[in-house]
């Protein structure tokens, strides 16, 4: 593969010679000897192997775990050993979390302390939010967040804020990998460049976020060659206002997502927030969310409710459908060989709609059932109606016989009602380990009753809701 440049806790490294699907994870503990980042679950969930890495939009949080090394080209990363100072001068977040007993066996201290130096670094303050990406069994989290706290106002360290000037836009962008070098990761820096390459191979792998892919790597030990590296795609990572639309980019991060349409959509931007975890938000993208198809995604159903429609892209043909016709099948969409999701358009507007995702976990956890509805009102009566479900059925899907039954009808709980009796019409669930069927088809039925009394203004949240 081609080389990689980029810096590491202030030095710069170049990397050649490795699979393009090698994890920054096992290269910094295995080639550099840096064991401070932790190996927990390998899948991004525990956030034990936490990095910050810095590029011309910011620094995030991410999980190395799953972040191949072609991601970081041109980027700066920083691990728990570049948290302190060059002198061993300990971080304020390192001294709190002393101060404050935040560590007991310590395996996932050091990911809680990247997260933490990385919050404290962006100034932000909403700890349970940034923390809830990183797992602990032992301390437990009141003393972390007492550290977080404590540590909220401290100045930001001088050595923290170098990162920002090593990846300054003015430097020239690597250039892509030659198209014609097999097995290689290809490194696209346009939609048109992408286009043509994935028309020329494909059966290639695309990995954007890699939140997913990179498990397929992790756990499944899959050989995905060739790939292309979608991260230094700019022209598809851009949200555009034309006129009465957003035009949302296949490659934008759900956590650039929800920090644009939280304003315009606050149940939507709720739902965005239990997406996952920061360090995933981060990388995810909602081009991949897309892709993906799965049944259980958080995305399609909230943007099915709102009408979207998805744009597709092979070589130099462009073709549109509505979002809940790309979900053919279990894992099966109406996408072509060599066709890539390029965007998704969405009303500017939606002033009912809202989002429900019910889940074991509050955070960091797959939806059981996500509902989102949006229904507009005429003079009193339902004129249209949009409701979509995930982990309903094999595909995101709309509660059409649900729509029919509220048209033409006043929005009230009676009608709620009539209308929740047509579910089983729409959907026939499955039991597993989230849920059972009855389950699922009853909690449904009760995010339409929420539906209205969340319209109403009455507390539905159960952050709100107390006994």
């Amino acid at each position: 593969m081609s080389q990689i440049a980029f810096h590491l806790n202030g030095a710069p490294v170049r990397v050649s010679d490795e699979a393009p699907t090698r994890t920054l994870l096992d290269w910094l503990r295995e080639s550099r000897g840096l064991t401070g980042t932790k190996e927990g679950c390998n899948e991004g969930d525990c956030g034990a192997c936490t990095v910050m890495v810095t590029d011309e939009s910011g620094s995030r949080a991410l999980n190395a775990c799953i972040l191949f090394l072609p991601q970081l080209d041109g980027k700066a990363v920083r691990t728990v050993e570049g948290i302190s100072g060059p002198q061993g001068e300990m971080h304020p977040v390192q001294h709190e979390m002393i101060r404050h007993h935040g560590s007991q066996c310590g395996f996932c201290t050091p990911g809680f302390v990247v997260s933490m130096a990385t919050a404290h670094l962006n100034g932000a303050t909403d700890h349970d939010d940034q923390l809830a990406g990183n797992l602990c069994r032992c301390t437990g989290y009141a003393p972390i967040i007492r550290a977080a706290q404590a540590a909220q106002n401290a100045p930001v360290p001088g050595w923290m804020t170098t990162d920002r000037d090593l990846v300054s836009p003015a430097q020239p962008a690597a250039q892509p990998s030659a198209p014609s070098a097999a097995g290689s990761g290809f490194r696209p820096r346009s939609s048109d460049e992408l286009a043509a390459w994935y028309e020329a191979n494909p059966d290639a792998t695309l990995i954007a976020g890699a939140t997913d892919v990179g498990l397929w790597v992790t756990k499944q030990l899959r050989d995905l060659t060739p790939v292309a590296f979608l991260n230094g795609v700019t022209d598809l990572q851009q949200i555009e206002e034309t006129g009465e639309s957003l035009r949302i980019g296949a490659g934008v991060t759900i956590a650039a997502l929800r920090a644009a349409l939280a304003p315009r959509f606050p149940s939507l931007g709720e739902l965005l927030r239990r997406y996952s975890s920061e360090q995933v938000r981060n990388a995810a993208t909602i081009g991949g969310n897309i892709a993906n198809g799965s049944p259980i995604g958080d995305g399609p159903p909230a943007l099915i409710a709102l009408g979207a429609t998805l744009h597709l892209r092979k070589g130099n043909t462009h073709r549109q459908m509505p979002l809940e016709d790309f979900f053919l099948d279990y894992r099966k969409q109406d996408r072509q060989p060599g066709e890539f999701v390029a965007f998704v358009t969405i009303p500017a507007q939606a002033p009912a709609l809202r989002c429900y995702k019910l889940s074991k976990r509050f955070d960091q956890d797959i939806s059981a059932v996500c509902g989102c509805f949006n229904l507009t009102l005429q003079d009193g009566r339902i004129e249209s109606a949009r409701i979509a479900f995930g982990g309903m059925a094999g595909t995101p899907k709309r509660a059409r016989a649900v729509e029919a039954a509220l048209l033409g009808k006043p929005m009230t709980p009676e009608t709620a009602e009539e209308a929740a009796a047509q579910m089983a019409r729409d959907f026939t669930p499955l039991s597993d380990m989230r849920a059972s069927a009855a389950y699922r088809l009853t909690t449904a039925q009760n995010m339409l009753r929420r539906y209205v009394h969340d319209l109403n203004g009455d507390p539905v949240s159960v952050l709100e809701v107390r006994a």
